[in-house]
């Protein structure tokens, strides 16, 4: 990495992305490692950081993120303990934290087990459950060593207890006693250097014999152990020095434990601090809203809504950017604080972000290439030390930048030519575009050059861009505009703080009429554009407005077919009782009518049975009534005429339609019913009135609508929702028909294939398509359909 392309680095603020990076990471190994991270050359490498990100974005949506809190630097440790040193508790401990956070990480993995990039890492982790309950279970904090350490340790401590309640006995005889109370400071037993004392005040010291153990600060207290707890004092003493023997050998065999397994242990954490930088560049990408881009070779950039990760996303306004597709050099013009510089370390620092294995901050379709230098001017690096103004600074960097550039190069310029004579800045800012531009480099580059203007108007493979200004209120939109030259609008801003008229206009007479002339021009580009914008956003409100009423519409319909599934359930329920009802009255009287048959063969009483068919006449009369009344239509006005042969009526008992063929001299009605031919009475029909004429005259006046409308041989469907599609296609068959076309094309596309299998159902059900086929190639392949008519 050359001193240029760091200094770049630096310019671009890869190093503060990277900053953020560390943040999060959990393990500090982790986050030294984030914050070392440096740009990659091979296009392979990258796109596997790239799709490692994303398998862990996909982890964490899914799982959750793993935990590597617990990953402390062991190396020093293990090496140690391999040469036979002994670890301390605290060095132990965190071997036993970094084998619980590998087995933690083991387990992540397995539960509900997802295939991704990562596995690699997780496969190579090596819990070893009993290295670390034998540290936990042996050591319970930094300073304490637990009793079941070893059995050794735990009956030192049991005789240790025992002697030590033997000495403060001994003692509590003393304190307790009347004859040594003026004697005492306190009757209180405690310790000086592992050893029970009692205080004794200084004027008394003689009166206790005893080993003087320490003086109070004061000099008034003495710390006294009476010569009758010197021996239980020494026996604990003794006891006090096994323990720590003890405790030290068990150290000593932990440490040598920890050493069998240092390879393994080494090996899963390294592991496991490559898990936490994949994760840390996942959360970081989760929390700035990141996408994994296309990644090139070509040298092309093409930047959807991309966002500066270090403003703030609430207030950062999103560029949509291209830069080697159709041109090579894009010249970025605009008002001060208008967000030129801000685009170029957009384009800058999002391609060193993806080099690193970073997602980048735009939406889905954008695309970075791999360009193994990045070089920037950006900012006033003016130094007073160095004896260098504005334009040598800028110029000493451009030196170098010409030195370095080739066609695998991205070079950005702030304010090419700037801080010189304005002639000679743009003449020179001219040739070092088109020098780089000849070694095959990728430019950007801001100005207030309207010289650069025109030459990137004149050029091909250059292109115009420039950052929106709303001169209204003198703030920037920070919206990028590419192919419109943009205009440092100094008037205006003067104008709008207050600069009199008289010296803005002698100002504008001072500018040459070409110069005004041009901006003359930009300001017709800059009104036509905002014309354009107004209309689109008018048209795109239209849309939404008309997409919440088919919404609405939608969502009527769906209400009004649910109430009336409602109403023809509760219809049918009705039915069925009526019918059940008829069923069961139909069978009494048959039952009824086999005992009667019974009785009359057994020439029982013929009074009784009449009587008994008399009641059995009432039962399917009162079903009959039922029936009829459930039955019954609303009341509907007197026909206007009586009934004639050709008449169409409706039989009222069963609420069919049927049409009269004769009128018999009794006055009764000759009917056809579908196939069925019926006699009915003139109180069972009712007139349904100039039907025929309204039939024929609806049909004739639609196959005048249907005549006027152009045949059309092809429809296209693309867009629509599959319930818009089928009726639109319903008329379109129609109109087809009438016109009698032979075949016909359907343009559904291809996408997801639901509105295709609409159309199909819809052509099978269709008696006027013969047969129909997806189209074959020069047709449209599978995104249309070929239909023929009958």
């Amino acid at each position: 990495m050359t001193e240029l392309y760091e200094k770049s680095l630096n310019k671009l603020e890869l190093n503060t992305v990277l900053d953020k990076l560390a943040e999060c990471a959990h393990s500090e190994e982790a986050k030294e490692r984030c914050r070392k991270l440096t740009p990659l050359t091979d296009a392979e490498e990258i796109l596997l950081l790239q799709q490692q990100t994303s398998a862990a974005c996909k982890l964490i949506s899914l799982k959750g993120s793993p935990s590597f809190h617990e990953l402390k630097e062991i190396a020093s440790s293990l090496e140690r303990a391999d040469r036979g040193g002994c670890l301390t508790p605290v060095e132990l401990l965190r071997i036993a934290g970094v084998l619980r956070c590998i087995r933690n990480a083991k387990a992540y993995y397995n539960g509900d087990y997802t295939q991704s990039n990562l596995d690699v890492y997780f496969q190579e982790l090596s819990p070893n459950r009993y290295l670390e309950e034998k540290i936990t279970n042996s050591i319970l904090s930094e300073e304490e060593i637990a009793d079941a350490a070893s059995s050794e340790l735990a009956d030192i401590r049991r005789h240790m207890r025992i002697q030590s309640a033997k000495v403060k006995e001994s003692l509590q005889k003393i304190i307790t006693s009347p004859s040594y109370a003026k004697y005492l400071r306190d009757p209180i037993i405690t310790l000086r250097g592992d050893r029970y004392v009692v205080p004794v005040k200084s004027e008394y010291k003689g009166e206790i014999p005893g080993l003087v153990h320490d003086v109070s600060s004061s000099g008034g207290t003495f710390f006294i152990e009476p010569m009758s707890a010197v021996n239980a004092n020494n026996a604990l003493r003794e006891l006090l020095l096994q323990e720590r023997k003890e405790i030290e050998r068990i150290l000593a065999e932990l440490s040598a434990e920890a050493a069998s397994f240092r390879e393994s242990i080494t090996s899963s954490y390294e592991m496991l601090v490559t898990l936490d930088v994949i994760f840390a560049k996942a959360r970081l990408s989760l929390r700035m809203d990141g996408m994994e881009p296309e990644i090139r070779t070509n040298a092309t950039i093409e930047l959807n809504r991309a966002r500066h990760p270090l403003i703030d996303r609430k207030s950062v306004v999103p560029i949509t950017v291209r830069l080697g597709t159709d041109f090579d050099t894009l010249i970025i013009t605009g008002p001060n604080t208008g967000g030129k510089t801000v685009t170029l370390k957009t384009i800058g620092l999002l391609t060193l972000m993806a080099e690193c294995g970073l997602h980048i901050p735009a939406d889905h379709g954008s695309a970075i290439s791999v360009f193994p230098r990045v070089l920037a001017d950006i900012g006033d690096e003016q130094s007073i030390e160095q004896s260098l103004s504005t334009f040598s600074s800028h110029m000493k960097n451009i030196v170098q930048i010409v030195e370095e550039c080739d066609d695998e190069t991205l070079v950005l310029f702030d304010e090419l030519g700037a801080g010189t004579d304005p002639a000679e800045g743009a003449a020179l800012a001219t040739a070092l575009i088109e020098f780089c531009r000849k070694c095959g480099s990728r430019v950007a580059a801001t100005t207030h050059y309207a010289e650069l203007k025109l030459y990137a108007m004149r050029t091909d493979g250059v292109m115009n861009a420039s950052c929106e200004f709303d001169v209204e209120t003198l703030r920037p939109t920070y919206r990028l505009l590419i192919g419109i030259p943009g205009k440092s609008n100094a008037f205006a801003i003067s104008k709008r703080l207050g600069l009199s008229d008289i010296i803005i206009e002698q100002a504008k007479s001072y500018v040459n009429e070409n110069d005004r002339n041009f901006e003359d021009v930009l300001n017709q580009l800059e009104q036509q554009r905002q014309q354009m914008e107004n209309a689109k956003r008018e048209a795109e409100k239209l849309r939404l407005e008309t997409e919440q009423m088919r919404t609405k519409s939608e969502e009527y319909y769906a209400e009004i077919k649910r109430e009336r599934e409602k109403a023809m359930r509760s219809a049918r329920a009705e039915a069925q009782v009526i019918i059940d009802n008829a069923r069961r009255a139909a069978n009494e009287v048959a039952e009824e009518l086999k005992q009667l048959r019974k009785q009359m063969k057994d020439s029982a009483d013929v009074q009784g049975s009449n009587a008994r068919q008399a009641e059995l006449r009432r039962k399917l009369n009162e079903a009959e009534e039922e029936f009829t009344d459930k039955q019954k239509a609303p009341e509907r006005p007197a026909p206007s005429r009586a009934i004639k042969v050709g008449d169409t009526v409706e039989l009222l008992r069963f609420g069919t339609k049927a049409s009269v063929l004769a009128i018999n001299k009794d006055g009764s009605y000759q009917l056809q019913a579908g196939i069925m031919k019926v006699t009915a009475q003139p109180n069972e029909v009712y007139l349904i009135e100039e039907t025929q004429q309204q039939t024929k005259k609806l049909i004739e006046r639609t196959k005048r609508e249907f005549r006027n409308v152009a045949a059309q041989t092809e429809l296209d469907l693309r867009g629509m929702s599959a319930d818009e599609a089928v009726a639109t296609l319903e008329n379109f068959l129609d109109g087809a028909m009438l016109a009698n076309l032979a075949q016909v094309r359907i343009i559904h596309g291809k996408g997801t294939g639901v509105l295709r299998k609409a159309v199909h159902e819809e052509l099978k059900r269709n008696r006027a398509v013969k047969r129909y086929r997806l189209g074959v190639y020069g047709e449209g392949e599978d995104g249309v359909t070929i239909a023929e008519l009958a």
